[in-house]
């Protein structure tokens, strides 16, 4: 049978020859980890205020049905409760229709708010290592010089 080459050390020795900086892995992945939590607070306060006002609907909805279910002594006061009922459920539905929106546009705001962030955070990031890298460069080529001299 033939025996399969070991490519291990090699792999190493190739991977050792190429400088990397560990510790840029470790701030973008601290910053994306920032990042993903305030995302994720956003998300979830629209979501725990979008529940709040679901209940809030359910439970006026409730109220006024059970208002409409009620026995009248007339039978046109039944088209009366009905015609009622339905004036407040449109107008509760328009309150609430509102009060939604208003969650989105703030979830939009806040979420612009944090990208906006985001990218001028990974420009300075991206300027710091882009200077970094000249620096060391320039250094490089000087010694480089020096040594050919």
């Amino acid at each position: 049978m033939s025996k399969t080459n070991d490519f291990s050390k090699t792999m190493q020795d190739m991977m050792a020859s190429f400088p990397v900086d560990a510790s840029a892995f470790q701030n973008a992945f601290k910053t994306q980890a920032a990042f993903g939590e305030k995302l994720t607070k956003v998300a979830l306060e629209a979501a725990e205020k979008s529940t709040e006002i679901s209940a809030k609907w359910a439970k006026e909805s409730l109220a006024k049905l059970t208002m409409a279910a009620k026995a009248k002594a007339e039978p046109a006061d039944y088209s009366k409760s009905m015609s009622d009922f339905a004036s407040a459920a449109a107008e509760l539905a328009a309150e609430n229709m509102a009060a939604f929106a208003e969650i989105a546009k703030k979830v939009q705001m806040d979420t612009v708010e944090l990208l906006m962030s985001a990218g001028k955070d990974a420009t300075s990031e991206a300027t710091a290592a882009v200077k970094k890298a000249t620096d060391e460069v320039t250094a490089t080529v000087k010694k480089a010089a020096t040594a050919a001299k």
